[in-house]
């Protein structure tokens, strides 16, 4: 399987951008009030999953999608449980989906659910169509436009041997900390920029020029 995209019930801050995501082939899993997201983009989803106390029980579920319902009395969120299910079917990539806004708390975790080991095999990140998120744990390719804001983050601890290309505020061979604000702002100089790190978690913020 190639991608898969998961819809949470965050925020989805323009819709015209989001359709920007989405291709045909695409795999629609919707987390529970995620579902509302992709039928508002008239996308069918294959799979709903989660504890359903976002969805009005009128609701009517195609005959085509994939029911999966968990007690209210668990301890994962739903866009976990939808992750954990995703990585089943191995796609090559995952793209959540309205995961971002709304409550600090669950988009801190949202984010901190892309740093799950298990991930390694695919490409996963979090994409509203204005601002992308993902982990780089060795190197990493942010795709975008010149001019584009481009922050970097530490994740749990300082990230050692930072390198980046096409930023404007080079890094060579730096280390960024957690307590400091040295990587965020940073702006695409052309349509793509690398960054390398040596040792750490890094959180990769890219701002998307839609414009």
């Amino acid at each position: 399987m190639n991608r898969i995209l998961i819809f949470a019930n965050g925020e989805l801050p323009n819709i015209e951008s989001a359709k920007k995501i989405i291709q045909a082939d695409d795999f629609i899993i919707c987390a529970d009030g995620g579902t509302r997201h992709a039928l508002a983009l008239n996308l069918l989803p294959k799979i709903i999953i989660g504890d359903f106390d976002s969805i009005p029980s009128t609701f009517n579920f195609h005959p085509s999608t994939q029911v999966i319902k968990f007690s209210t009395d668990k301890n994962e969120t739903d866009l976990e449980l939808a992750i954990e299910h995703a990585i089943t079917l191995n796609p090559s990539e995952i793209i959540i989906i309205a995961a971002l806004g709304g409550r600090l708390d669950q988009t801190l975790a949202n984010i901190a659910l892309l740093s799950n080991l298990q991930l390694s095999t695919c490409n996963i990140q979090l994409n509203d169509g204005v601002e992308e998120i993902f982990f780089c744990k060795d190197q990493a390719k942010v795709k975008g436009r010149s001019g584009d804001v481009v922050s970097l983050i530490p994740w749990g601890g300082e990230v050692s041997g930072v390198v980046t290309e096409n930023l404007k505020w080079q890094l060579q061979n730096e280390t960024l900390y957690p307590h400091k604000t040295r990587g965020i702002s940073n702006e695409m100089l052309n349509e793509e920029a690398t960054v390398k790190i040596n040792s750490g978690l890094l959180l990769i913020v890219h701002r998307l020029d839609n414009q």
